[in-house]
Parts: structure tokens; C-alpha cells; sequence
């Protein structure tokens, strides 16, 4: 990452990490300009920082508003859901910025941020990873909570990553649940609170099941990572899974301390994993 200059910009969706992005920068002496993302993120949890919302079709006059505030670095945080045509209302100047980015705001999530990209490039700004302004935010490959998992556990795990690589190849999602071999639910637009909340249902007797998160092939690692957190952990409880198992350096882990305190008080295992270690052709 290129040496700090002036505020960085932070371009805010839904959830805790943007929150934490601000405060954490902020805290290191360096200022923020937040560009809440309409709908998404919430104005109001950026009060103590130089912010203002923006609905999707006003792109373009929030990265002019990002400039006017000296931003040249900015980071891409939070969850986003993709904006559907009508709900856009472009103005002029954001008809050409969507003209810029094309078909790919219409196509897999990777697609849209990889556009997204290019056009702040092109417009003069980098784009760095919460990561590389938060530290500690990707656990390396470790047991963090509960039981280590047993050889059901594990065959679940590799099933389950094999399915996210095949579900991330076609940029679709970056997480499942799978039970005794059989896939429960597949992580779509909806996203991991949503899948979770299906799979109570759908759980067979006997073992609970997993999920699987990990980085798409070929992602930008710069935005968009999976994520979990307390509300995970809460989530699987409620769908009766047995452990949480994420791609380690690559999954961002909100709130460590309590994610990992409710897993290993319910008994859960949280497992960030070396895929190489579960893919198939491999042995433990």
C-alpha cells in the first residue's frame, strides 16, 4: 500500500466493518470522509465523521464529493446488495459513470466490483483492502473455538469447499451448508444471515452440519472477502450446525474476541482452514 495521503475515503455498505474501518483509521490520527452507501449502510453510525449519503444512481457526485474532501485512497466495505435497473435513477453524470462500468453492473458481484475498480482507477483513486488498514481482520489457519472437527466433520468441510469454488467460478456465492455429505443450502444474494436462517428445516437427524466459506477463484482481494461474526455464530446455533469452517488469510472475522467467545460456548467448533488442506485428491 502506497504511504497515506490525506483522508481515506470509505466508500460504506451495511454491517460492523465499515463502522470499524472509520474508527480504527480515525484513531491512528489520519481522517476519514464516509460515502454511505443509500440503503445500505447506516448514515447515523457515521455521525462523528465528514459523511453523506448516496443513492446508487448519484455515483458520480459521491466521488466527486470523496475528491473535494482530498480523499485519494479509499476502501470498499461493507454489504451491498446489487441494484436492480429501475432502482437506480441515474443522473446525467451517473448515466456515463454507469456506461463506464457496462454490463458487469448487472452480472455476479465479482464482475461489479472489478468494474467498480477500474472506473475509481481511472478516476485517480486507489483502492486498498479493509485489511490493509485494520489489523488482525484475517486469522491465519487455526482452531479458534470448540472440538477440532471429526472425519464426518471434515468430509463435510471438503465438500463444502468444492461446492463454494464451483458456486464462486460462476460468481455466484462464497459459502455453504452442508450436513453428512448432503448440501443444504447454497449462499446466493440473499447472503449468509438469510442462508442460515433456511437451513433449520432442513437439518436430518444426526450430526449437524457445516459452513463453508471461502474466496471465490480469481477474486480481488481488495473488497468483498467473506465475512463472519457474532451474528454467524448465532445463525448456526439456530440452524443446529456443528461448526463454522472459513478460508484462513482470506475470510474477515468481525469482532474476534466475542465471535470466538459465543462459538466455544455453544459448543462450536470455528475453524479458519488452509484449503490445500481439504481439497479432494488430499489427505489429512
Amino acid at each position: 500500500m502506497s504511504p497515506p495521503e490525506g483522508p481515506l475515503g470509505i466508500i460504506a455498505g451495511g454491517g460492523g466493518l465499515p463502522v470499524r474501518v472509520a474508527e480504527a483509521v480515525a484513531a491512528s490520527g489520519r481522517p476519514v470522509a464516509v460515502a454511505v452507501l443509500d440503503g445500505h449502510g447506516d448514515p447515523e453510525a457515521f455521525a462523528a465523521f465528514p459523511s453523506q449519503a448516496f443513492r446508487w444512481g448519484l455515483a458520480a457526485q459521491m466521488l466527486a464529493w470523496l475528491k473535494g474532501h482530498g480523499v485519494r485512497q479509499v476502501v470498499l466495505a461493507g454489504t451491498v446488495s446489487r441494484p436492480s435497473l429501475l432502482s437506480l435513477r441515474p443522473d446525467a453524470a451517473g448515466m456515463k459513470l454507469l456506461a463506464r462500468i457496462g454490463k458487469a453492473a448487472f452480472t455476479g458481484d465479482d464482475s461489479i466490483l472489478r468494474a467498480v475498480m477500474k472506473v475509481l482507477a481511472e478516476d485517480g483513486f486507489e483502492v486498498v483492502g479493509a485489511q490493509q488498514v485494520l489489523a488482525g481482520l484475517l486469522p491465519s489457519a487455526a482452531l479458534l473455538a470448540g472440538p477440532a472437527p471429526d472425519d464426518l466433520a471434515r468430509a463435510d468441510i471438503q465438500r463444502g469447499l468444492a461446492v463454494c469454488r464451483a458456486l464462486g467460478a460462476a460468481d455466484v456465492g462464497q459459502g455453504c451448508v452442508v450436513q453428512q455429505g448432503l448440501v443444504l443450502a447454497v449462499e446466493a444474494i440473499e447472503g449468509t444471515d438469510a442462508m442460515l436462517d433456511r437451513c433449520g428445516a432442513l437439518r436430518r437427524d444426526g450430526p449437524g452440519g457445516v459452513l463453508v466459506k471461502c474466496v471465490k477463484p480469481g477474486q480481488s482481494r481488495l473488497a468483498d472477502l467473506p465475512t463472519i461474526g457474532p451474528r454467524t455464530v448465532e445463525g448456526a446455533v439456530a440452524a443446529g450446525l456443528r461448526g463454522l469452517a472459513f478460508e484462513a488469510d482470506g475470510t474477515i472475522l468481525l469482532d474476534r474476541e466475542t465471535t470466538i467467545a459465543r462459538a466455544a460456548a455453544a459448543g462450536l467448533f470455528l475453524l479458519a482452514f488452509d484449503p490445500g488442506e481439504f481439497t479432494e485428491g488430499t489427505t489429512a
